[in-house]
C-alpha cells in the first residue's frame, strides 16, 4: 500500500527540463563575479581575452539567497565528487593572473 502512495507524489514531484541545442553548446567564462542586495544574488560569468583591455559579460543569473545557498551546496557537492575521481583541484592563494599577451606584441599571430 505504502508504494502505490509513493507513486503519484513522485510523478507530482519531477519536472520536465528542455535544453535547446544553442543552450546546449554552452558559453566559456574564466570569471565570475558575484553581487547580492537584500533580495536577490547576481552572478555574472566573464570571458576575459587576453591582449583585450574590455572584457565581456557573457551571461548574468539573478536567483534568490535561498537559490544561491542551494547553488553553493551543489557545487561543493560536485566537487567533491570531481576531486574523488581525479584528484585535488590545486587553487593558489591569489586569484589568477591573465596576461595582456601570449609573450608575443600585440597583434601577432
Amino acid at each position: 500500500m505504502e508504494d502505490e502512495k509513493e507513486g503519484p507524489k513522485s510523478a507530482q514531484n519531477q519536472i520536465n527540463v528542455e535544453l535547446s541545442d544553442e543552450i546546449a553548446e554552452g558559453v566559456y567564462a574564466n570569471l565570475a563575479m558575484i553581487a547580492h542586495s537584500h533580495s536577490e544574488f547576481v552572478v555574472d560569468f566573464i570571458r576575459l581575452m587576453p591582449g583585450v583591455p574590455k572584457a565581456k559579460v557573457k551571461s548574468r543569473i539573478i536567483m534568490t539567497p535561498d537559490h544561491a545557498k542551494r547553488l553553493l551546496a551543489a557545487l561543493k557537492d560536485n566537487i567533491d565528487k570531481y576531486e574523488k575521481a581525479f584528484g585535488k583541484i590545486e587553487n593558489g592563494q591569489e586569484p589568477p593572473q591573465f596576461p595582456l599577451n601570449f609573450g608575443g606584441s600585440p597583434g601577432e599571430a
